[in-house]
Order: structure tokens, then sequence, then C-alpha cells
């Protein structure tokens, strides 16, 4: 069967990055994390002190940010920014507590589409994001737009947090999901909306296993239309 590209877009904690991965592993394809890309460059810009109302500031922490994913000998993807491992990092909350504003960034949001665009130039991957079906991969074979009730996307949220050994208050959480919904969706550059020819995948009372499941279903469907390479 041809492979295709399998574009998926949603909020935060919805579950699109587990279920990217594995749908990735399950169809043989790459896995591409976009949120890891914008998360990284986040970290930079903090650690780096870089103003966002700065654009020449901002042009020059671009151009000194790189980002690359490498497979571990238990072939996981993890993000490296300019030669270091900042996976575990990058998922902390107080880089998840400014990425949104950072992403929100026009200068920032074509620099890593055009690295997006560059790494999936062939045909099977996985991407997962908020705008991969919208602005990255308008023309991508399968699209799905994930949601879930923000509470659950909280707690989903806070239990990741705890399994890392890192506390982290429900409440502030929430509040963080919250705002990075309404910056999402009302930012000018590629805000986070449905394509109209997206599968939309409600999560909130399914199991990690199910998303996975559904789409990769969807993928086979999709697949076995398309014209034999």
């Amino acid at each position: 069967m041809s492979r295709i590209i399998v574009a998926i877009d949603g909020y935060s904690s919805c579950g699109k990055s587990s279920t990217a991965r594995l749908v990735a592993e399950r169809l043989n394809y790459r896995y591409i994390d976009t949120g890891a890309m914008y998360r990284a460059v986040t970290l930079y810009f903090l650690q780096n002190h870089v103003s966002l109302n700065n654009p020449r500031e901002v042009a020059d922490a671009l151009e000194k940010t790189d980002i690359e994913f490498r497979s571990t000998r238990e072939g996981k993807n993890e993000t490296f920014l300019n030669g270091l491992n900042v996976e575990e990092e990058i998922r902390k909350l107080y880089v998840a507590d400014q990425v949104s504003e950072v992403a929100a960034i026009g200068e920032v949001r074509k620099a890593m589409v055009r690295q997006q665009q560059r790494m999936g130039r062939k045909k099977g991957f996985v991407l997962d994001g908020r705008d991969i079906g919208t602005v990255v991969f308008p023309d991508a074979e399968l699209k799905i737009f994930m949601n879930a009730d923000p509470l659950v996307r909280a707690r989903r949220r806070q239990q990741e947090l705890i399994e890392k050994g890192e506390l982290a208050n429900l409440d502030e959480i929430l509040e963080n999901i919250r705002k990075r919904d309404i910056i999402d969706t009302t930012r000018e550059e590629s805000p986070l909306r449905q394509a109209p020819d997206a599968y939309v995948l409600d999560t909130t009372y399914m199991t990690l296993d199910e998303q996975v499941e559904r789409v990769v279903l969807l993928a086979d469907m999709i697949m076995s239309r398309q014209p034999s390479e």
C-alpha cells in the first residue's frame, strides 16, 4: 500500500503526542513531535532571556536554535537542542507555561513550519501539533482533530508530571491549559482550528489504546484506497 502523511491536531493534553508516537510505531512510520520543537525553542528563549517583543532578538535566537530528533537504543524519539538532550526539561511546567506565547510569534511558527515540511517531505510520517492539517500539510491524506474535557486533560497532565517526579497543583495545571487554549485558538499566525476534512476524536472517555486503534483503522482504510506505488 502507498504511504501517507497522518496529521494529528488538537488541544494540549488530549493525548496527541502519545497517540501519534504509537500510531507511527504501528504503521512503521517516522514520528515528528512538532510540539517538542516549540517547547525546545521556548526553552532556548527562556535560558537566553530573549524578549518576545523584540523582533531582532527573536530572529537572532532562531538563527542559533538547532532542533533535531534522535532515536535511543530503545527506539524512543528524543529532542535535542543545539546538540543537548532536552527531552525531560522541555516537559516541565515552567516551559509549558510559556510555550503558547512563543508559538504565537509569527517568525517562530514560520521557522518551525519550514523545518517540519523539510522533515516530512517524503510520505510515511505521523506529525502532531496545532496546525499540521491546516498549514504544515494541508494535503495530508489523513487528518485527525483531538479534543477532551479540560479537567480530564488537566488530570492527565498532572499524572504525567507525577510520574516524572514533579509535583504540580491541579488548579494551576487547569489554568495553564485554559490559558493555552485561548492563546492557541486566537493567535493571528496559524491558530488552532479543525480542518474541514479532519476526523474528530473526543478522547475524554477513551483510553490511549482506543485512540491509537481508531487512528490506525482510519489510516489503513485510507491507504487501501491509495494507488499502488
